[in-house]
């Protein structure tokens, strides 16, 4: 096959038999995330590498072997967002809403871009609902993200999810930690791998990220944060979990969690599946205290987390989660000569104007293909024009289900389709207060 017909390795084209689940997914986040008083920000899918290599950290293997940088005609660094963090907080702090009411919520929904070897559940470009709070420094804020991510979950009836949470502690926890780390790790130098014997002196705690199979092997035996909080960490962390415990959130204790990304502080968090293999992490976030001054602001407690949107999407198939149906075709109308195309037209504004869906030919088939094609889209009813349909004034309207017609007139034909679509639908029942909607809305 020519490059030009294909799609690039690591990447999915979305198609419209599948884009109605993603956007079923979508909606649910936004719509739960504004319930929690986020809103949405959009940030440009490339920043200044730097960004990124501060932000993200220069030992891990995000910026280390899987961003795709290049300089532009200007001889300037850029990168492809990996995640959506940094450049949330680049946003935050370049349009100033460290001066509006703390705290700042925000959610975002983008496309991200890692070179990675591709496989199910993880793609090259890849798509992330996320969240960010900045100005909170509370376990309360803490837990609360966390609800919210669950309450994702629940409404999209998935099942089977473990939270795993730990704290990483803060920078004066981490001193001795670390130091610990280098005694232990250094005892095992022979049998790292070559990056993180690079990360031995400089940062440790990424030696227990790695993804090579030896070094996750050593990595079992290392010594846990959890035995080397302070006080004020120690007391944060028994707070989130204590939040959790009266929300009615279930979770595990997880010390080896340290999440892949160096700015986080205290709490992080993962919720992981065994449904899905390797990439069981559907969702991560936690806390990260010192990015936004790592990134030039003033300090400023924050905390959030990405949810992989086709890593969810894989699980709901692998549990046979139900999706609402597609939309479907209200009505089609079935035309033919060029008057009746005209009134076909005509009446398919008036439909949409309605907020119902309607089509009509626009390729000039004749009256059996006109039905074929009806029938093969899902209409729910059919309404022929013709000459004698507009010489007469009347049509007849074709439910497509039982293939019952009913006779009505052209004139206010809008109208009289939604009565007979309510009086058929409800038969029997009190139809008062009914709107069209609320019967074809289950296409919607």
């Amino acid at each position: 096959m020519s490059l030009i017909t294909s799609s690039i390795k690591g990447t999915l084209d979305l198609l419209p038999k599948d884009s109605y689940k993603t956007q079923y997914v979508e909606a649910a986040m936004r719509e739960i995330a504004e319930n929690y008083g986020f809103y949405e920000m959009r940030t440009p899918v490339f920043e200044h590498t730097e960004l990124f290599e501060r932000g993200v950290g220069d030992t891990t293997d995000v910026v280390q072997k899987e961003m795709y940088t290049f300089s532009d005609k200007g001889g300037r660094s850029i990168t492809l967002r990996p995640e959506g963090t940094a450049g949330a907080v680049r946003a935050f702090l370049e349009n100033g809403l460290f001066n509006e009411p703390m705290p700042q919520k925000i959610y975002y929904l983008i496309s991200c871009y890692r070179y990675e070897k591709p496989q199910a559940g993880r793609l090259r470009e890849f798509h992330q609902f996320g969240v960010e709070c900045f100005g909170a420094g509370a376990p309360s804020q803490d837990a609360e993200i966390i609800a919210l991510a669950n309450e994702v979950f629940n409404y999209l009836g998935v099942s089977n999810l473990s939270l795993e949470i730990n704290s990483i502690g803060c920078k004066k926890c981490r001193a001795e930690y670390h130091k610990a780390l280098k005694e232990y790790f250094a005892s095992h130098i022979d049998e790292l791998c070559d990056t993180c014997r690079g990360r031995l002196e400089k940062n440790p705690m990424r030696i227990l990220d790695c993804k090579s199979p030896i070094c996750s092997e050593i990595a079992k035996g290392a010594p846990v944060i959890t035995d080397y909080l302070c006080d004020d960490c120690r007391e944060h962390f028994d707070s989130v979990k204590k939040y959790l415990d009266a929300m009615n959130i279930a979770y595990t204790v997880n010390p080896r969690i340290v999440r892949g990304l160096d700015y986080y502080t205290r709490t992080v968090f993962e919720f992981v599946s065994n449904e899905i293999g390797a990439q069981g992490t559907v969702c991560g976030g936690g806390r990260y205290d010192g990015l936004i001054e790592e990134v030039g602001g003033n300090p400023l407690p924050a905390c959030g987390f990405a949810m992989g949107i086709e890593r969810l999407l894989l699980l709901m198939e692998a549990q046979k989660t139900p999706f609402p149906e597609r939309k479907k075709c209200d009505i089609f109308i079935v035309s033919m000569g060029d008057e009746a195309n005209i009134k076909a037209a005509e009446l398919a504004t008036d439909l949409r104007n309605e907020g119902l869906s309607a089509q009509f030919d626009t390729v000039g088939r004749g009256f059996k293909a006109q039905m074929k094609y009806a029938n093969k889209i899902g209409a729910l009813y059919t309404v022929v024009l013709g000459e004698n349909e507009l010489s007469s004034g009347n049509v007849k309207l074709k439910n497509m289900a039982d293939g019952t017609e009913e006779e009505t007139t052209l004139k206010d034909f809008t109208d009289n389709f939604q009565s007979i679509v309510i009086r058929q639908a409800m038969a029997g029942f009190d139809t008062e207060g009914i709107d069209i909607k609320d019967i074809l809305g289950g296409n919607a």
